[in-house]
């Protein structure tokens, strides 16, 4: 019986840092709130490499991303009804594509192919790079602006409401 115990305990502490998640955090702002996982760069290539052009990713780690607007207004410049969404983004060298997609609770961008269909905005915007590397992925919002960095890039989304 003790020996079942202790094996018990062992797995599940194995599992556990197996598969240990980013802590999910929040971004918010009076009309705009994002919940995201936060991963960390760990000295790797993050675009191009971890996160490979041409893909679609979770804007994030674990769950989509998801972005709350409490009121209708405009994202990149594409009207935006009151809701909440899933935010993916199709990573390119020069250029991202942002999308707000109506499938919520998706794990990843695993499944984004079956819920494609299901996307109400895509924004193409420029990709910045910065002299400072962003350890941890940080997405900001202060009601004009919606900002993703990590690693050496940078996208900025405009907003209005």
């Amino acid at each position: 019986m003790k020996k079942g115990l202790l094996f018990f305990a062992l797995m599940l502490t194995i599992s556990t840092l197996t598969f240990a998640q980013s802590p999910r955090v929040s971004a918010e702002s009076a009309n705009v709130k994002v919940s995201y996982g936060q991963p960390s760069k760990k000295g790797r290539v993050v675009f191009g490499g971890l996160e490979k052009f041409g893909t679609v990713w979770r804007t994030g780690a674990n769950e989509a991303t998801e972005i709350t607007f409490k009121k209708d207004g405009k994202f990149g410049g594409k009207s935006v009804k009151a809701g909440t969404y899933s935010l993916f983004s199709k990573l390119g060298e020069k250029e991202w594509t942002i999308i707000l997609n109506s499938e919520l609770k998706q794990w990843g961008a695993y499944g984004y192919e079956k819920v494609k269909d299901k996307n109400v905005v895509e924004v193409s915007l420029p990709v910045k790079t910065l002299k400072d590397v962003v350890e941890k992925l940080t997405i900001t919002t202060n009601d004009k602006i919606l900002t993703i960095s990590w690693d050496t890039t940078s996208v900025v989304v405009p907003m209005e409401f």
